[in-house]
């Protein structure tokens, strides 16, 4: 394998990972910049996850090939597991003004729980296995440029594309319209929106369901290129994604790099047997395991003081107070 086949193999490898971090981040990053705390991203990736292998599991047909029409109702399947996950947590933090972290570490401890106990009870075992065939060999036109080609357009997943394009809207609806302002606004100063006229309880609600819909999505999304069947859990991706979100100071620009980084780090962890020079190293596995999370350790102890997080996340609002 000469260098070019090196990085044309970390390239593809880390877009498996990466999209998924990428995806949720940017769900967490619009529930903390409405000013709500979500650490239940975890729990809303593995009932996303959940539902949308259960659903293909049932719908797939098993002489296609390749089947996006069928992903892309999972994804939908997903999208709305995790909007019906954040309903409770959006309740007790906005409505109920109940502690943001306790709401979300609940909603995280609930959900393999209740995957768990509904594969064995609809299927006998915990794991969910569906079909994986949903892979592009090769994107007209573009799966033909040289390096880029293969690097990006051969052998893809559609998800990759679909992270991309969820990355782009997410910074145009924050960045760009009205809504994002007032989304922005909330996190920053709630009593300052509430003064001209924007209600803070329904933007919180919003950017809180938003953040579980692509919660939901992102934990499809971590298992379709990676596995053929589901076994409860997403292996702590909710909270690299926080450790992205954080990394990333809530931007969408510096998450999607964030993002990568992250992405390769994974990559050299589970993959590092495909690169001949990490290979010949004889450095045992279990260092490749853990080095992704201490390295995340150790960038967030040099790098969180220095990211700015909402001044208003985490504090329940009171239209009273001023």
């Amino acid at each position: 394998m000469n260098i070019l086949e090196v990085i044309i193999f970390i390239m593809q490898q880390s877009m498996v990972f990466m999209i998924p971090l990428l995806v949720v981040a940017l769900g967490g990053m619009f529930s903390e910049r409405s000013g709500i705390v979500n650490i239940a991203l975890e729990g809303k990736m593995v009932m996303g996850a959940f539902t949308g292998t259960f659903f293909l599991n049932l719908f797939q047909n098993p002489e296609r090939t390749t089947d996006h029409g069928i992903l892309l109702l999972a994804l939908l399947v997903a999208l709305v597991t995790g909007v019906i996950m954040s309903l409770p947590h959006a309740f007790a933090s906005i409505n109920l003004k109940a502690n943001q972290i306790i709401s979300g570490i609940a909603i995280n401890m609930f959900a393999p729980a209740f995957v768990v106990y509904v594969a064995i009870l609809y299927f006998s075992t915990q794991h969910i296995s569906f079909r994986r065939q949903f892979t592009i060999e090769s994107v007209p036109l573009l799966g033909s440029i040289p390096i880029i080609g293969p690097m990006f357009f051969q052998n893809a997943n559609i998800t990759t594309y679909l992270g991309f394009l969820i990355c782009a809207i997410s910074a145009f609806v924050l960045y760009k319209t009205k809504f994002g302002l007032r989304l922005r606004a909330c996190g920053e100063h709630p009593q300052a929106a509430d003064s001209v006229g924007i209600n803070v309880v329904k933007i919180r609600y919003a950017g809180v369901l938003i953040s579980g819909a692509l919660a939901g999505i992102g934990g499809l999304i971590w298992i379709i290129p990676i596995a053929t069947a589901f076994s409860g859990s997403v292996a702590g991706y909710g909270f690299l994604a926080l450790a992205v979100l954080i990394f990333g100071a809530w931007k969408p620009r510096r998450i999607l790099f964030a993002a990568f980084f992250f992405g390769i780090l994974q990559t050299i962890s589970s993959s590092f047997t495909g690169i001949p020079f990490l290979r010949d190293l004889g450095i045992p596995s279990s260092f490749y395991d853990m080095a992704p999370y201490v390295v995340t350790l150790i960038f967030l102890a040099f790098t969180s003081k220095n990211t700015q997080a909402p001044k208003a996340v985490g504090q329940p609002y009171d239209k009273g107070s001023r």
